[in-house]
């Protein structure tokens, strides 16, 4: 039996601003400071704890789960960074205003591109300096989108997740992922056997612990949301 911990990182500053976030870069705002310790504090106060950790290369998820290992005195466990979990990437409405962009290009369309499972979002030009191509973090990288679907996001989350995080479940490990809306909204498709209409639905609050119980070769048991 191991448990798979879910988080979403806590409150960004362009959460808090109602910003398309993406791949850019933002930190946390206090409130998801806060979310993020108090995340931490309720699985020390209910004893599951992770073994190892995953989170992605965008601050807001690494820093999310910098507080929650300081929270549980777990600051040396090894930790796995990797732009296989970082946030779908949304082209050209990064930065842009959600309530804004409702009104320039519709409702209807914003909400395609939010929640269809299948459309990506304008795609940046190539010569945009948020291309990740032009950032030195992901110079190695061979995931360097100019946008995203959620079923692009899906594509790279679930082999990696099958790759490198069921194993170590399969041998008793707790796991611990911090990492992003759209990103564990990826995880949950398999992890609950989701439909893409029920997946276009779902909602993942910021700082708050996702467990899952795993027995077996990944079969699920339990899950609950820590509040």
């Amino acid at each position: 039996m191991a448990k798979l911990i879910l988080l979403r990182h806590g409150e960004s500053e362009w959460n808090k601003l109602n910003l398309f976030t993406g791949w850019e870069d933002v930190g946390l705002s206090e409130k998801g400071i806060e979310e993020a310790k108090r995340a931490g504090q309720i699985l020390l106060q209910k004893g599951i704890l992770p073994d190892i950790c995953f989170t992605s290369l965008l601050k807001r998820a690494v820093r999310t789960l910098n507080y929650v290992l300081e929270e549980t005195d777990l600051e040396w466990l090894p930790v796995v960074k990797t732009v296989m979990l970082n946030e779908r990437h949304y082209g050209i409405l990064q930065g842009l205003n959600k309530a804004e962009t409702a009104i320039k290009y519709g409702e209807e369309q914003v909400r395609i591109w939010r929640r269809s499972y299948d459309v990506r979002p304008p795609a940046l030009n190539e010569d945009d300096p948020r291309n990740p191509r032009l950032q030195k973090k992901y110079a190695d990288s061979k995931i360097r989108p100019l946008c995203e679907s959620l079923e692009d996001v899906v594509n790279r989350v679930l082999p990696y997740y099958d790759t490198n995080v069921l194993p170590l479940l399969w041998r008793g490990k707790n796991v611990l992922i911090s990492a992003h809306g759209n990103t564990l909204r990826a995880l949950c498709k398999t992890l609950d056997n989701l439909s893409e209409e029920e997946l276009s639905r779902l909602e993942i609050p910021t700082g708050v612990p996702i467990v899952y119980t795993i027995y077996g070769h990944g079969t699920i048991q339990a899950k609950q949301l820590l509040y």
